[in-house]
């Protein structure tokens, strides 16, 4: 039986409540990870407690950031091996998740995820952000967009802003102080459509793991310019 107690004392440190089934989806989710990472490289953090902290409860941090409103649209761009969206679909299962990735072998991980925990209202999407920030069906249909993807945040802001309704949100998962990243993304994150970012700084559950969290509201839409071409935005930043 694995130990549930850091899991059980960061959840009620984040103020979130699961049942029982809700425990266990979580640990069929790792039990998953573990076996498909046997064959492919979907995390290099596979020990039980270490999930639980730094993907798991890292992923439900978003609540510090933002409340979660029942039937909210949101979408995790480059969701990787399903972190944030998954874990937030689990504890809120009234979200409406899309999972984006540009990567087919790890979508097809989060569909038997999806299918094992029996979870409904969330779709994976296989493209890269720049292509489906173009799509209709995409562009500018989500309340939140998340992302825990590794990126300065002007690139991130190219990428995920224009997935983002306008008066939603984008929340940039980051680590320690973004003061100066956020310096570097000001004039990117005007053209894009978002207001000046809010950042909320905390230490993961029991640990000295310094996070952030930045969050942009949109108060305008994304001019049709943007996101430029693949590449484009990690390659050269707007500034």
């Amino acid at each position: 039986m694995k130990d549930l107690t850091v899991f059980n004392k960061g959840l009620e440190q984040l103020g979130i409540e699961l049942s029982d089934h809700q425990k266990e989806q979580f640990l069929q989710y790792y039990d998953l990870l573990i076996q498909w990472n046997s064959f492919m490289n979907l995390t290099g953090i596979t020990e039980f407690q270490e999930v639980i902290v730094k993907h798991f409860l890292d992923s439900l941090s978003l609540v510090k950031a933002i409340e979660i409103q029942k039937g909210q649209t949101l979408i995790d761009v480059g969701t990787g091996a399903g972190f944030p969206g998954i874990p937030l679909k689990i504890a809120f299962p009234e979200l409406k998740v899309t999972l984006l990735d540009s990567l087919k072998k790890r979508l097809n991980f989060l569909d038997e995820v999806i299918s094992q925990l029996g979870l409904t209202d969330i779709e994976t999407v296989h493209g890269r952000a720049e292509d489906a920030g173009r799509n209709p069906k995409y562009r500018e249909q989500y309340q939140l967009c998340v992302s825990r993807a590794v990126a300065n945040l002007s690139s991130l802001s190219e990428y995920c802003l224009p997935f983002v309704e306008k008066n939603g949100y984008f929340i940039s998962y980051k680590s320690g102080n973004v003061e100066e990243e956020m310096l570097q993304a000001k004039k990117a994150i005007h053209i894009l459509g978002g207001e000046a970012p809010e950042v909320t700084y905390f230490s993961l559950a029991d640990t000295d793991n310094e996070r952030s969290m930045v969050k942009i509201r949109k108060v305008a839409n994304t001019s049709k310019k943007y996101p430029r071409k693949a590449g484009l935005p990690t390659k050269e930043p707007l500034s």
